[in-house]
C-alpha cells in the first residue's frame, strides 16, 4: 500500500443547531435517531464536547481556520445586523493544507464563511451550493409551495424525497461517488452541511406526528424566573413574542424539533448507506457534529442568542474510524469541538499546520486511540458578541463543577453545575463563592489573553476580571 493510499478518507457531517440531548445515544430526550446511534456505537461518543461561539457564521469561520472567532474579527453573522468582517481567503485553512498533501476536497451545503468567496478559495476542489440548487429545483417542481407558521414550524407538504434533508443527502451521495471515482487513488475529504434542525422545523408527513406533544417532557430549565439574571434574557422572550407561552404552547414546537431531528437522521442514514455501497466505510473517518445547539424552549427561550447555557454550547460529537477507534468508546474529557477538529483532521491526514496557522485547539488523536494525554484541559471557554438584537459581550468558562459567565455590561452568572445542572440559580453574589469566582475569572482572563481576544486588552476590562470590579 502506498503512503497516499494509507491516508484515510474523511467524511465530515455538520448539521445546524442540534442540541446535545436530542440524539438517542445521549439517553436524555426521547428522540429516535437510529442511524446516528449506530454510528456512535461503532466509534467514539464525546460526553463533554462544547462549541466555542454559538452563532452560525463565526462558528463555521472558526472551523475553517481553527482559531477563535474574535482573533480574526468574526463576531456575529455578517448577513444580519451591523456589518462585520468575515474570514478572508488569505487566512489559514486546514483544508488547504490537506489539499497540498494530496487530498481531494469536496464541500456541499451551508457555508456562512464569506459573503463573496466560496469554499474553492479555502482549499476545496469542488463546491456544490446545495441550497441554491435546491431552491431552483424546488421552484420548478413545486411552484405553488408556501409555508404559513413562520419560525414555529409546521408539517411540510412536500414528499419526503423532495425535502431539503433528503435532497441534500442525495446530492452529497452523488458528490461522494464522484470523489471516489475521480480521486485516482488519492484520499478525499468531503464536508456535508445540512441546514436542519435549525428553525423553522418542518417535518414531512412520514415524521410529522411522530411525537405527541402531550408526551413531550418539559426541559429541566423551563420553570425559569430570570431572578438575578441579565436583563437581556427576559427581553429575548419579548423579542420573539413568546413571553406568555407556557408548556402547552411549547410542546408542539419541541415535538416538531424532535421530528425534524428524526427526519435528519433518516437522511444521514441514506448518506452513510451510500458510503457502504461504495465500499469505502472501512477506510473513511466519519465525523458528525453541529455548529451549536438550540434553546428550543429551554429557559422558555427560542433560538440561541445572548446566552451561554448548556442548551446552546454543549454539542454532539461522534467520530468513527474503523481499526483505530474502539467501537462503543465514550470520551469524558472536555473538547472544544470546532477548535480541536482542525488539528485532529491534520493529524489523521499525516499533515502538520503551517507556521502561520496558530491553531487554538488540540489534536484529539490520543483520545481517539484510547490513550490519556499527560495533560488535557480542565475547562472549556465560549463567547458571544451580539448582533441580532444589539451588541452584548459575553465570555464563559465551564469546569466540571462550575460555569462562570462574564457579562461585561450586566450581572455576571455563576452556576453550580453539580447541584444546579439546569442553570436556574445564579450564585454569583453568594459570599461563599468569592474565591471560586476569582479563580475562574483569572483562568478565563489567561485563556482569552493567550487567544488574542481584544476584550481583555484594555485596563477597564482587565480590572473587571482580575480585580473583580463588578457589582
Amino acid at each position: 500500500m502506498t503512503e497516499m493510499a494509507s491516508k484515510p478518507n474523511m467524511l465530515i457531517i455538520m448539521v445546524d443547531q442540534l442540541r446535545y440531548d436530542c440524539l438517542g445515544y445521549s439517553r436524555q430526550a426521547p428522540v429516535l435517531t437510529p442511524h446516528l446511534d449506530k454510528l456512535a456505537s461503532e466509534g467514539m461518543w464525546f460526553e463533554r464536547a462544547y462549541n466555542h461561539i454559538p452563532v452560525c457564521g463565526p462558528a463555521r469561520q472558526s472551523f475553517v481556520c481553527g482559531r477563535r472567532a474574535e482573533s480574526f474579527g468574526g463576531l456575529w453573522n455578517f448577513s444580519l445586523g451591523m456589518q462585520v468582517g468575515a474570514l478572508e481567503p488569505a487566512s489559514y485553512s486546514w483544508a488547504r493544507t490537506l489539499q497540498e498533501a494530496g487530498y481531494v476536497n469536496g464541500y456541499i451545503g451551508k457555508w456562512d464563511v464569506h459573503p463573496t468567496y466560496d469554499p474553492t478559495h479555502y482549499g476545496y476542489d469542488v463546491f456544490v451550493s446545495s441550497d441554491e440548487k435546491y431552491r431552483e429545483w424546488l421552484k420548478e417542481r413545486h411552484p405553488d409551495l408556501a409555508y404559513a407558521n413562520g419560525y414555529f414550524g409546521e408539517t411540510d407538504p412536500l414528499p419526503l424525497a423532495d425535502t431539503r434533508t433528503h435532497q441534500t443527502a442525495d446530492m452529497a451521495g452523488r458528490l461522494m461517488r464522484r470523489l471516489c471515482e475521480e480521486s485516482a487513488g488519492s484520499p478525499w475529504q468531503l464536508r456535508v452541511n445540512f441546514q436542519e434542525p435549525h428553525l423553522p422545523c418542518r417535518p414531512a408527513a412520514e415524521f410529522a406526528g411522530m411525537y405527541a406533544p402531550a408526551c413531550i417532557p418539559e426541559w429541566g430549565s423551563f420553570r425559569e424566573t430570570f431572578a438575578n439574571k441579565p436583563y437581556i434574557q427576559e427581553q429575548q422572550l419579548r423579542n420573539w413574542h413568546i413571553e406568555n407561552y407556557d408548556w402547552t404552547e411549547w410542546a408542539p414546537i419541541v415535538a416538531r424539533y424532535y421530528e425534524i431531528v428524526s427526519q435528519l437522521d433518516d437522511a444521514i442514514g441514506k448518506l452513510l448507506a451510500e458510503l457502504d455501497a461504495l465500499g469505502r466505510s472501512e477506510d473513511t473517518v466519519v465525523i458528525f457534529t453541529t455548529d451549536h445547539g438550540d434553546m428550543c424552549g429551554g429557559h422558555r427561550m427560542l433560538d440561541k442568542h445572548y446566552v451561554l447555557y448548556e442548551d446552546v454550547v454543549k454539542v454532539p460529537l461522534i467520530i468513527r474510524w474503523p481499526g483505530v477507534i474502539a467501537a462503543g468508546s465514550r470520551c469524558d474529557q472536555f473538547v472544544q469541538s470546532l477548535l480541536d477538529l482542525p488539528p485532529t483532521l491534520l493529524a489523521i491526514g499525516g499533515s502538520a499546520p503551517s507556521a502561520d496557522a496558530r491553531l487554538h485547539g488540540e489534536s484529539l488523536l490520543p483520545l481517539l486511540r484510547g490513550t490519556e494525554p499527560a495533560k488535557w484541559r480542565d475547562e472549556v471557554v465560549a463567547s458571544y458578541n451580539g448582533g441580532q438584537f444589539g451588541l452584548y459581550t459575553q465570555r464563559m468558562i465551564r469546569t466540571r463543577e462550575w460555569k462562570y459567565v462574564w457579562n461585561c455590561t450586566d450581572v455576571d452568572e455563576l452556576y453550580d453545575m453539580r447541584d444546579d445542572p439546569h442553570e436556574l440559580h445564579n450564585a454569583i453574589h453568594h459570599p461563599a463563592n468569592k474565591r471560586i469566582v476569582a479563580e475562574l475569572r483569572k483562568r478565563l482572563y489567561d485563556i482569552l489573553h493567550e487567544a488574542g481576544d481584544g476584550i481583555v486588552q484594555n485596563t477597564w476590562m482587565r480590572e473587571q476580571l482580575l480585580a473583580g470590579r463588578k457589582g
